[in-house]
């Protein structure tokens, strides 16, 4: 019997195979792609020193996580994840092939090198989703913390490695050869994809389709208002955070005075902090609340933004990037935990992917706005501007709490299987589903104050439509409806109830009056005559 905790400790999940190896190619591909952002970054200040358009490099990478996240959430659920993972790594080998042949025959513009980032965007937009949600697949249950853990570890072992290594290379041999190690990185992992054994899964008779797993991830993330604050608050500190990541390289060769080198060392040690950060954080979290700590990444931030605008000396610069990694990792993992906590695991894949959405569609809109006012205003004022938005905006925000994460959603498998007079198809629907309740004149306010808590439960597990009636010859029985698109997605339902929504629905049974349980009825849509 397996327990719920590992006994081998944060580095166990290293001594199964499989993971061992996908994760050492990971930091591989990782650290490739960090050269080539640290190779483009650099080329676009000798192609433009425009503000504006060196953000749009910034800008170009994260757009299509922005607009692509959530389809790459669907797609991680619903095809084969080695197959896709490979085909991905192909698409961002191409991407670098481009670039390095491009480089190399200097024939890169700022529109080839804007475009071809973009197109690496796509990729990484396509292949977040899936790195997360292969890794139960490959750990034992009680590692997959662990495992998790590992992963943004070896994301930071890259950061700090991969922009350092990057810039000299830059210096030492030029783009062609930086973007060529990153070709050879991809052709790392996808020996590796193509060695993994991974098991074949059997069908699922309730296997969700492209859209409609797209609708049931909208309609859980519309419905769910603890993910509603987790993004708000993720959007408003990284729409400010970013204008540090988006002037980088202009306050590196301008304010700084320095190299490409220079640059890739600045890139390292926001790595090397992230990792100090990542190793102090139990202990921090001990003394801390997560709202505490996204504060003190607020503030520590705009400090780091503040003093980079005076244009210190380089070991200063160093140091205030130390800082900055401690601060990024501690409030990427504190949102993102945030958001872990408060989804099921039947929509997490989406639920993450809305997350990535909106944190890369605020780091896209913050480098454009950034650098259109480090056009307008100069880098320094721009600087000083956001580290003051940044400040602002989290003690504003300090006062919006983030969910404690604490509800039981875990699948609590109540519900009963529907009444059926003969066997349903799974595509028929829509689906009105009636529960009838019998309900006291005096419990009458506090049971609709129930019902309607219990309403979020019904929307975030698939209900499109939802609404409480009464008998008007009998105001004591009072009915609740919601509307479902299909059978096949009621019977979705059911698996997707939680032990936290068991306990809505039992605070909404205690007002029930009736002798027996409520009455449930199950309506499915008749076809008018000549009609398919």
């Amino acid at each position: 019997m397996s327990t719920a905790k590992s006994s081998g400790g944060s580095f166990a999940p290293l001594a199964q195979p499989v993971f061992a190896v996908l994760w050492a190619a990971t930091v591989l591909g990782n650290t490739g792609s960090f050269m080539r952002d640290v190779a483009s970054s650099w080329l676009m200040t000798d192609l433009s020193a425009s503000p504006a358009a060196v953000a749009m490099v910034q800008a170009a990478g994260t757009l299509p996580i922005f607009l692509l996240a959530i389809p790459a959430g669907v797609l991680t659920d619903i095809l084969d994840r080695r197959k896709f993972l490979i085909a991905v790594q192909l698409l961002l080998a191409s991407v670098s092939i481009s670039l390095m042949v491009l480089a190399q025959t200097g024939m890169l513009s700022v529109s080839a090198l804007i475009g071809l980032t973009f197109l690496g965007g796509i990729g990484a937009a396509l292949m977040g989703p899936t790195w997360q949600a292969i890794v139960p697949e490959l750990v034992k249950r009680e590692d997959v913390k662990s495992a998790v853990a590992l992963n943004s570890l070896g994301i930071n072992i890259a950061r700090s490695i991969g922009p350092a290594a990057g810039g000299l290379l830059l210096a030492a041999f030029g783009a062609g050869l930086t973007y060529g190690a990153d070709v050879a990185s991809y052709i790392i992992v996808i020996a590796a994809l193509v060695w993994w054994p991974r098991a074949k899964h059997a069908n699922d008779a309730l296997q969700e389709n492209f859209f409609g797993a797209f609708r049931a991830g909208l309609r859980y993330t519309r419905a769910s208002r603890p993910l509603h604050v987790v993004l708000l608050r993720a959007a408003i500190f990284f729409a400010f955070a970013s204008a540090v990541w988006a002037l980088l390289p202009l306050v590196a060769r301008q304010l700084l005075g320095g190299d490409a080198s220079f640059y890739g060392i600045l890139l390292g040690a926001v790595g090397a902090g992230a990792i100090a950060g990542a190793l102090v954080m139990p202990k921090l979290r001990e003394r801390f609340s997560a709202d505490g700590l996204l504060l003190g990444a607020a503030i520590i931030t705009a400090v780091v933004m503040a003093v980079l605008s005076l244009a210190p000396p380089k070991a200063v610069a160093i140091v205030a990037l130390l800082f900055l990694g401690g601060a990024w990792i501690t409030a990427l993992t504190t949102l993102n935990g945030a958001a872990q906590a408060v989804l099921p695991n039947w929509v997490r894949g989406r639920g993450l992917a809305v997350y990535l959405t909106v944190f890369n569609g605020a780091m896209t809109a913050g480098s454009l706005g950034w650098g259109a006012v480090g056009t307008a205003v100069g880098i320094q004022a721009t600087l000083i501007i956001g580290a003051a938005g940044l400040l602002v905006a989290g003690l504003i925000m300090h006062r919006v709490k983030l969910p404690a994460g604490d509800a039981d959603l875990v699948p609590s498998s109540h519900w009963p299987e529907p009444l059926v007079a003969e066997p349903v198809a799974h595509d028929r629907g829509p689906v009105l589903i009636l529960i009838e309740y019998n309900v006291e004149k005096h419990n009458r306010s506090a049971f609709l104050r129930a019902l309607n808590d219990m309403s979020q439960e019904r929307r975030r597990d698939g209900a499109y439509g939802w609404g409480v009636t009464e008998d008007s010859a009998d105001p004591e029985k009072i009915v609740e409806w919601f509307m479902v698109e299909s059978w096949a997605e009621h019977l979705r339902q059911h698996k997707r109830v939680s032990n936290a929504d068991a306990d809505l629905q039992g605070k909404v049974l205690a007002y029930h009056s009736g002798p027996e349980k409520p009455v449930v009825r199950h309506f499915l849509t008749i076809n008018r005559p000549g009609k398919a």
